[in-house]
């Protein structure tokens, strides 16, 4: 056979098998054999695993880039580049494509999914989704594909606009916020969406939080004075997450559609979404690496300095939480594990040092801390790390999650698995006999903000190499491929479960 590339003697794993000693020939950016002793012709490019693991390339689907988030919970505002450049503007503080998308190849991510966000005030998603494009164009490292995120669903928007949508961009998937006060939609507007998304086969993600329920506990806490960052957990306890994710799977099951809950945090709603799943409902779940590796404490750190780990939902105080979360990995309530990488700069006057511009308090007020935390770079190698090499999740569930159930779930059908026809996308790990553990420092990621929530984390195994359709773009700790090989990829229909066809009454769609 002809080869382009050929990995040798590596450990492969995808998400049901592992096959020791195992080779992967790769022509034209595209898999095409695995099997040991593959026959490679002179000046073919080898790569010796050296009987290391060797894996999908992550697929991250849950990340935010160019979108400025500036506030809490009552002035959240989302605006974007619409020229294709950073601004100079002093509020500019998150990761664009050219950062975000450098930092995920560091960290063995080949695709990632990010979010064209509709504002209140847009009557139609078409230049919402062209912005992106250009904002996009040229600048991915890596490659790339959006979800929609719908806070204005007109009539025109949800009956005519998301057929376009589907047919002419390839984007086959839309994200709801059932909190936030500029995003948050009504039951009603749910229901709407949710109506079109299943003649249509669009995948619905859901933040799911009660927004009434965080309003009014943020308001009673100002009053006492309890406005410290750790204080953004108190006013969302986890019964404001619990609360609307059963309501959104009632929703869901009325309409007999899919819908993914996204960074589920706490017992109660995996709960929720594990009783969904074994009464046989399209329900999916996504959890994130903040929740696993994470406790509340992280949020108490000097006056101010836990603003870093503020994101909602808040990362949690009870280990059961935690413990219900890695559960849910291994249980396969969670189909996905995903960044929500949304970072903003902690040192910065509109970054997280936002929530110290109001009120007279030496830690200011959680409310206008933005949201989110920097992820993902570290999302893949946390799993591997504190998950296979400390046996807590199998080398298969951590391929499943991190890669095929991903590129199954939105629709990428040539992502997230290592096999003939699929995209060469590889990530080649280091020999664990040979490789020195460290301790995380901020400096040593390849993204453009000034923390990680993961300082000080011991890592047991890093990405050696990551590969992208064929091509080594990242390799012994430096980022060797080129801004703009990112492409941009169109999506087909989710591959997994969707509508069966079982109502409630004799209303029908």
């Amino acid at each position: 056979m002809d080869f382009d590339l050929v990995i040798r003697n590596g450990t492969v794993v995808t998400a049901s098998d592992i096959w020791e000693s195992c080779d992967i020939g790769i022509k034209d950016g595209t898999i095409i054999a695995v099997g040991p002793n593959l026959p490679a012709k002179a000046g073919v490019d080898i790569i010796d695993a050296e009987g290391a693991y060797v894996t999908p390339g992550g697929v991250d689907c849950h990340v935010h880039l160019s979108q400025v988030y500036e506030a809490g919970v009552d002035d959240l505002e989302r605006s974007v580049v619409t020229d294709g450049a950073i601004p100079d503007l002093p509020n500019y503080v998150a990761d664009t494509y050219d950062t975000g998308t450098r930092s995920a190849v560091a960290g063995g991510t080949t695709t990632v999914v990010t979010f064209a966000s509709q504002m209140k005030k847009d009557e139609s998603i078409i230049p919402v989704i062209e912005d992106y494009h250009k904002l996009a164009k040229d600048q991915s490292y890596c490659d790339y594909a959006f979800h929609v995120i719908i806070t204005n669903p007109t009539e025109n928007i949800v009956e005519n606009e998301f057929p376009r949508m589907v047919e002419e961009y390839g984007i086959t998937s839309v994200k709801l916020y059932m909190t936030y006060k500029p995003m948050r939609l009504r039951d009603y507007q749910i229901l709407d969406v949710m109506y079109s998304a299943r003649k249509l086969g669009i995948t619905t993600m859901v933040h799911a939080e009660n927004t009434d329920i965080i309003d009014w506990m943020t308001k009673s806490l100002e009053k006492k004075l309890m406005t410290h960052p750790h204080h953004h957990g108190t006013s969302r306890p986890p019964i404001v997450e619990s609360e609307a994710t059963n309501r959104v799977i009632s929703l869901a099951e009325l309409m007999d559609t899919p819908i993914l809950l996204v960074h589920i945090s706490s017992a109660q709603a995996t709960k929720h979404i594990r009783d969904a799943q074994t009464r046989l409902l399209p329900i999916y779940g996504e959890t994130c690496p903040q929740y696993m590796f994470l406790l509340a404490d992280s949020m108490r750190k000097g006056d101010f300095e836990g603003a870093k780990c503020v994101c909602s939902p808040p990362i949690r105080e009870d280990k059961a939480d935690q413990d219900a979360i890695w559960a849910g990995i291994k249980n396969g309530t969670f189909t996905i594990l995903s960044s929500d990488h949304a970072p903003n700069k902690f040192d910065h006057p509109n970054g997280k040092q936002r929530g110290l511009q109001h009120g007279n308090l030496p830690y200011g007020k959680f409310r206008h801390i933005p949201n989110g935390l920097p992820g993902v770079e570290t999302r893949v190698p946390l799993l591997f790390s504190g998950g296979v090499l400390t046996g807590r999740v199998s080398p298969q569930k951590f391929v499943e999650v991190t890669a095929t159930n991903p590129a199954k779930l939105y629709g990428l059908k040539k992502k997230g698995s290592i096999g003939p026809g699929f995209d060469a996308d590889v990530v080649i790990w280091y020999p664990q006999a040979t490789f020195k553990p460290f301790n995380l420092t901020n400096e040593m990621l390849h993204h453009a903000i000034d923390y990680t929530p993961f300082e000080g984390v011991e890592f047991k195994n890093w990405p050696r190499y990551t590969i992208i359709r064929g091509k080594v773009v990242f390799s012994h700790g430096q980022v060797v491929g080129k801004m703009g090989y990112g492409q941009f990829i169109r999506r087909g229909k989710s591959l997994l479960p969707g509508p069966r066809d079982v109502w409630l009454s004799e209303w029908r769609p």
